[in-house]
Formats: structure tokens, C-alpha cells, sequence
């Protein structure tokens, strides 16, 4: 008997999927497990597999189409089975399914449109701005990689695009020549604006370009693919097998690096959806034999890096202004926190805290070998577990509820070159001091170097920003929506205290927390601060 498959809905948050690619045609054998097709979702490119097995008969979404979660995706049966019933009654028009099994072989490109294949020459491929993040709807082209003329292979980096959160690398899922830029360096475009032509070299593309600005429709249905072409897409499958018969998953960026380095992908852990291998994972693999010649590769790099670029002179007396365009980051950054400050009512509650325990506490664990843990990840760690015990702070606003997250996913605020990322440890309050740790330097010299992917910056609960670093004392920052609160943490001064009413010397530190009234009132924020600081100043109740 013949069985619908509908398009699943992958996220919690996913409404529709685009199939990145179908790993199945009609008339292929189907077993229980096997992977079906890649899709697309709001946060990631995930593998679809089947939990029935028969012959695959229809396929209702063709590769690079969208549809809303539900949707008839394919349908599963016995070898001959009339299935002209199910696709009138699902989402895809009974005429296609003649069409679909005669054809077995095109059925991924039965669906799309005769005119847009007639009026783009044959091969040619629009690239348009890809939506990098989910909250982008602009980027910045900051670098071309390439020049129109170049040859472009699969898993090459066209172009560095300055999204709201990141500059991230955008590699080509297309193979042929450059042949046009839409949008040079420096300049800003909405999302799915023209950004480039890969075809044959030598193929005459006048007019298309034109055509797009203008809305004409031909590019758009072959462009589909490279328009979802998100950061997710880095994930796409590159399936090898080594020897033992396990699959390896690979993005085609991380084989490319990995192929360009010498390194074994069987060697490599892959932190990617379903255990992939991603660029990162290429980028922190260590060998177990370094190769000698690397440190002096790049000590022969360091001065090249570290050469400061020279002032400028300003002559003493003469009026001199310098304009710095902004960054996409910066834009950002001004936009939300102008509409969290003027839209959320703020009010900051300040407590003191002594850190003499901590201290010694911290001083103790760090002499186990191989351990390092800051005062900054004790204190995420208290707001961790303070939040668990004081789940209004760690809410969000809406027009018609409140939400409590019962889960905590605590913001670590993070100064970059071009403003502030705020990467985000997922549930923070099941990690132990040292993983906390690790992560945060982890995310944070991966901030600094442009290498965090939007999904380690998305679903914070709660954030922590702290400038004690700098021998800032006391500040207030402004909240990170949708959190409901964000924790300033200053420095640590030395100073006299009073204890058991004599005067003595004693280390203390500020901590600020600014709340939304909407959803925290005054004596709710207090509580979480005395909790807060009971675990900080006794570290050793956060093991209870």
C-alpha cells in the first residue's frame, strides 16, 4: 500500500523546508533508514530519512523548491502501484504523476518552469545575496575572492559577506566562469539581490542582469539553489567511506580545506548537524605529529599581521575629520539596541559582592593541571544556576504572554573589531566550570576572528557582559532582546570592608542587573541578585 511522505517539520520554529537536494530518484528501492533527500530548514540542512520501505513512486518537491511544512513531499509503495489518487488528493496536481513516472529519472526538474529554462542560457546560473542569518535582510560585500573571467568549482569562496551579525565566507555551489558581479565591495543589497553569473565561459549573459533589477522572472526559478545557500548550506553532505564502512560527512568547503592540508577527514570529529565535518572542525583539527615547517610558516605570516598601519598627521592647530562608513555590524547594532532601550522600560539593581572566597576557590581549581577557569565563568555559572531557581528572570516579553524558558542558554558578550557579537553557551546550567570556560574562549577568539556561524549567536535566554577586564567598577548595559535581563559585571577592587565589626582589607566586585519592568518587577530582580551573590561569594554551594 502506497504512503504519503509530507514534509517534516525539523525545528520547533520551522514552518517551511526547501529540499537541498533529493539522494533518491523515482523507481530507487527504499529501506527503513535510508536518506531520502536533504532539507533545508530555518537553522540548518538536516538529512530526511525513510521510516517505511517500497519503491519510491513520486516526488512532490522537486531540489531547490520550497514548501510549507506538511506538504505532500513523496510518496512510498509496491513497484507499479497507481498513485494518481494519492497526488490529487495531496498538494501536488494529478496531472504531474503520469509525468513523474514516466520520467523517473527528471522528476527533480519536472516542476520547474519551461519558460525561465528557455529565456537563461543554457548552464547559466543567477547567485543572488543569501539570507545568512535569520535576522539579516541586507549584506555587505567586504572581499571578492574572484574576478569576473575566473573558473569556479564547487566549494569555492566567491566573496566575504558582511551579514548584521558576522563576515562570513560564501562559497559557490555551482561549477563554470564568473561572468558578472552584481554588487562590488563595500557595497550593501537587500537579500536576493543579484550578486553574481556563473556559466560557460564565453556565454552571452546581456540582458539578464537588466532583466533581474527590473524583477523579470527568468533568473529566479534556476537560481533557487544559490539563493538558499545559507551558512547552514556549509553543511551540505559530502558523504566518503573509509574502510570500517561508516559514512563521513562532510561540507565541501571542510573537504576542500581538509584536501588542501593533507588532513584524513576519518581523522577529523565532525560538530555538524548529524555529526558532520564542517570548515571549523578542519580549521581546530590538530595532528598528532604537527608538521615542523607550520611554526615557521607563521612566524614568517606575523609581521604582516601585527604591523600597526601608520597614523595620520594632523597638523597642530588644523580642524581634521576622519568619516568611517558603517559596518553592517554596526548598523545593527545601533537598531536594536535603540529599539530595546526606547521600547523596554529599564531599571538596574546594583549589588556588592565580596570575592574572597572566590578567589581562593578559583586559585584551587586552577591548580589541577590543565585547568583554567576565570572569575567570569564562575559568575555564568551562578547566573546559571540562579536562573533555575528564578525562572521569571529568564523570560521574554510578548504582546499577549510572557514566556518563562525553562531551559538556560546564557549570552556571553564579546567586543570585536567592528562592535559587539554576544555568542551563546546552550544550556549553560548542565555545564561544569571548566567547560564553561573552554567554551567561552573557545567562542570568543572565534568571534574575534569572524568564524562564528549565526547559529552560536541565536537563542540566548539570559547575558552576562563584563568589563572588569578594563578596571570598569560599575555599569549598566542595555538589554539584549528578547532577554528579559542582561548581568554588568565590573572589577574586582581591593579595598577596606567591615567583618564581624572590625575593618579589614577585602576584595569585593559590583554586579548591575538591568531588568524589563514588562516582565520583572523590582523585588523579583532583587531575589535573583541575592541568590546570585550567595553563590558567588560561598562557590562552593553551586555543588549542592
Amino acid at each position: 500500500m502506497a504512503i504519503k511522505v509530507t514534509m517534516p517539520r525539523l525545528s520547533d520554529t520551522m514552518t517551511e523546508g526547501t529540499v537541498a537536494t533529493w539522494l533518491k530518484k523515482v523507481g530507487d528501492k527504499i529501506s527503513e533508514g535510508d536518506i531520502l533527500a536533504e532539507i533545508e530548514t530555518d537553522k540548518a540542512t538536516m538529512e530526511f530519512e525513510s521510516f517505511n520501505e517500497g519503491t519510491l513512486l513520486y516526488i512532490g518537491i522537486p531540489a531547490g523548491e520550497t514548501a510549507p511544512v506538511d506538504s505532500l513531499l513523496a510518496i512510498i509503495g509496491n513497484e507499479g502501484e497507481d498513485v494518481t489518487a494519492l497526488i490529487a488528493g495531496g498538494d501536488a496536481p494529478a496531472a504531474e504523476a503520469p509525468k513523474a513516472e514516466a520520467t523517473p529519472a527528471a522528476t527533480t526538474e519536472a516542476t520547474a518552469p519551461a519558460k525561465a529554462a528557455t529565456e537563461l542560457p543554457k548552464g547559466v546560473v543567477v547567485v543572488t545575496m543569501p539570507r545568512l542569518s535569520d535576522t539579516m535582510t541586507e549584506g555587505t560585500v567586504a572581499t571578492w575572492l574572484k574576478k569576473v573571467g575566473d573558473a569556479i568549482a564547487e566549494g569555492d569562496i566567491l566573496a566575504e559577506i558582511e551579514t548584521d551579525k558576522a563576515t562570513m565566507e560564501f562559497e559557490s555551489f555551482n561549477e563554470g566562469t564568473l561572468l558578472y558581479i552584481g554588487i562590488q565591495e563595500g557595497n550593501t543589497a537587500p537579500v536576493d539581490s543579484l550578486l553574481a553569473i556563473i556559466g560557460p565561459a564565453g556565454t552571452d549573459i546581456s540582458g539578464i542582469a537588466e532583466n533581474y533589477t527590473a524583477g523579470g522572472a527568468p533568473a529566479k526559478a534556476t537560481a533557487t539553489e544559490e539563493t538558499k545557500a545559507t551558512p547552514t548550506q556549509e553543511t551540505a553532505e559530502t558523504v566518503e567511506v573509509v574502510s570500517d564502512g561508516k559514512r563521513i560527512l562532510a561540507s565541501p568547503l571542510a573537504k576542500k580545506i581538509a584536501s588542501d592540508k593533507g588532513i584524513q577527514l576519518s581523522q577529523v570529529k565532525g560538530t555538524g548537524e548529524n555529526g558532520r565535518i564542517v570548515k571549523s572542525d578542519i580549521e581546530n583539527f590538530t595532528p598528532a605529529t604537527p608538521a615542523p615547517a607550520q611554526p615557521a610558516a607563521t612566524a614568517a605570516k606575523t609581521p604582516e599581521v601585527t604591523a600597526a598601519a601608520p597614523k595620520v598627521f594632523v597638523p597642530a592647530g588644523e580642524v581634521f575629520t576622519e568619516e568611517i562608513k558603517n559596518s553592517q555590524m554596526r548598523k545593527i547594532i545601533a537598531k536594536r539596541l535603540a529599539e530595546s532601550l526606547f521600547t523596554a522600560p529599564h531599571y538596574n539593581l546594583v549589588i556588592e559582592v565580596s570575592m574572597d572566597d572566590a578567589m581562593t576557590s578559583r586559585a584551587t581549581i586552577n591548580s589541577v593541571p590543565d585547568t583554567k577557569v576565570s572569575f567570569n565563568d564562575m559568575v555564568i555559572k551562578a547566573c546559571a544556576l540562579a536562573l533555575k531557581k528564578h525562572p521569571k528572570i529568564n523570560s521574554q516579553w510578548k504582546e499577549d504572554a510572557i514566556i518563562i524558558n525553562h531551559h538556560v542558554n546564557i549570552g556571553v558578550a564579546v567586543a570585536v573589531e567592528d562592535g559587539l557579537v554576544v555568542p551563546v553557551l546552550k544550556f549553560t546550567d548542565a555545564m561544569s566550570l571548566s567547560q564553561i570556560g573552554a567554551s567561552v574562549r573557545d567562542l570568543a577568539g572565534r568571534a574575534k576572528n569572524k568564524k562564528l556561524g549565526p547559529q552560536e549567536m541565536e537563542g540566548s535566554t539570559f547575558t552576562v557582559s563584563n568589563l572588569g577586564m578594563f578596571g570598569i567598577t560599575e555599569f549598566n548595559s542595555i538589554i539584549n532582546q528578547p532577554n528579559s535581563a542582561i548581568l554588568s559585571v565590573g572589577a574586582i577592587v581591593e579595598k577596606p570592608v567591615v567583618k564581624n565589626g572590625q575593618i579589614v582589607v577585602g576584595n569585593t566586585m559590583m554586579l548591575s542587573l538591568a531588568c524589563d519592568h514588562r516582565t520583572i518587577d523590582g523585588a523579583t530582580g532583587a531575589q535573583f541578585l541575592q541568590t546570585l551573590k550567595q553563590y558567588i561569594e560561598s562557590p562552593v554551594t553551586m555543588l549542592a
